[in-house]
Order: structure tokens, then C-alpha cells, then sequence
């Protein structure tokens, strides 16, 4: 006589979770940041409110939490391990490689749509925006500053240069091209950010 199993509730948990990612992003991609709700992602999903706010307190802390595991997703369908800037040796090569996969990223429709729904309400709100930049961009952009201070230690970059600042030679105009439509993204267009980034445009 077949053994009856309880359900097991992880797996439920992780099925409703997933769901609700899903909800989100699709719904702020549809509709924007303004119109979506937890009603709506919870009817979305297939799962009471009382389950998401069990979770999470706000709409903001679902959606940024889905956009963490979108960004993991791509990665590792990528074969690329999170969040992380190679050190080969070669600080062009690796700001190459870096930011060309970020143009991929940028140019996947999952991720396109609900991050310019977000990018777009977190210019008119504060709150979403400095939550979009703490969460999502910040982590990223500590980690270019950490290669450049590794290329600073090799050598291959001025002791005098401040990272921060020098990471957005080539990382703010990728985001401004990508977000005003000033024009096409490409690796083409990011593989001479760096360079012209790493040598100026002065003659030599």
C-alpha cells in the first residue's frame, strides 16, 4: 500500500515565491511602479497577500527582491558567477568582458522592461530611487572600484586617480545611452568606452 506523504512545505514555499517574483516584474513591466500593487501581484501569482506580506512589507522590497534573482538567473545561465569583474591581469580585457555582458543583460527582454519601469519611477521617487541605487546598482559599482585599486596596486592605473570617480567614464555613459535611447548599445560601443576611459582622447 502506496506510503501517503505530506506536502512538502519548502517546496511550496519556493514554488510561491518564484511565482511572485514572476508577478512583479511581468506587472511593473506592464503596467509601471505606480499602478502595481500587492493585490495585483498576489492575484498575478495565484497567492493571498497574506502570504507576500508575510515576506515582505512593501511592493518596493518584492520588486527589488525579484531583481536581485533576475540578476542571479541571467548569470548563471551565462556561466558567469554573480556579481564578480575578473582580475586577469589585464584591467581592459576585464572591463571589456564585464561590461559586454552587462549590454547583454541590458538588452534581455526580462530584465529591459521592469528595470526601466524601475529606473524610470525612481527618477520621480526618492525613495524607490536611493533604494534602486543602494540595493541593485551600488554593490556593482563597488566592485569596479575594487579593480581599479587592484589595477592601482599593479600599477597599470595612477595612484592618484579616485575609482569611484574613474568607474564613470565608462559605466555612466552605457546607463545614459541605454536609458535616454541617445543611441544603440553595443560591445562595440562599451569596448571603447574603456579605451577611451584607460587612454583619453588627446593625441598621443
Amino acid at each position: 500500500m502506496a506510503k501517503n506523504l505530506a506536502p512538502d512545505s519548502t517546496r511550496r514555499s519556493e514554488k510561491s515565491r518564484r511565482a511572485i517574483y514572476d508577478a512583479a516584474l511581468a506587472l511593473v513591466g506592464e503596467v509601471g511602479y505606480p499602478k502595481t500593487t500587492i493585490e495585483g501581484i498576489a492575484a498575478r501569482a495565484g497567492v493571498g497577500k497574506q502570504t507576500i506580506y508575510r515576506w515582505w512589507s512593501s511592493k518596493a522590497e518584492v520588486l527589488m527582491e525579484a531583481f536581485l534573482d533576475l540578476g542571479e538567473q541571467v548569470n548563471r545561465e551565462a556561466g558567469q558567477e554573480p556579481y564578480a569583474i575578473p582580475d586577469t591581469g589585464d584591467l581592459a580585457a576585464d572591463l571589456k568582458a564585464v561590461l559586454r555582458a552587462t549590454v547583454d543583460e541590458l538588452k534581455d527582454p526580462r530584465f529591459e522592461v521592469p528595470s526601466r519601469a524601475l529606473a524610470a519611477e525612481g527618477v520621480v521617487n526618492e525613495q524607490l530611487g536611493r533604494a534602486f541605487v543602494a540595493k541593485l546598482l551600488e554593490p556593482s559599482l563597488q566592485l569596479y572600484a575594487e579593480r581599479l585599486r587592484s589595477a592601482q596596486t599593479a600599477g597599470d592605473v595612477r595612484p592618484d586617480v579616485d575609482p569611484r570617480i574613474a568607474l564613470e567614464l565608462f559605466v555612466s555613459p552605457l546607463a545614459q545611452r541605454w536609458l535616454q535611447y541617445t543611441g544603440p548599445i553595443s560591445h562595440e560601443y562599451t569596448d571603447t568606452l574603456v579605451d577611451y576611459a584607460l587612454h583619453g582622447i588627446a593625441p598621443r
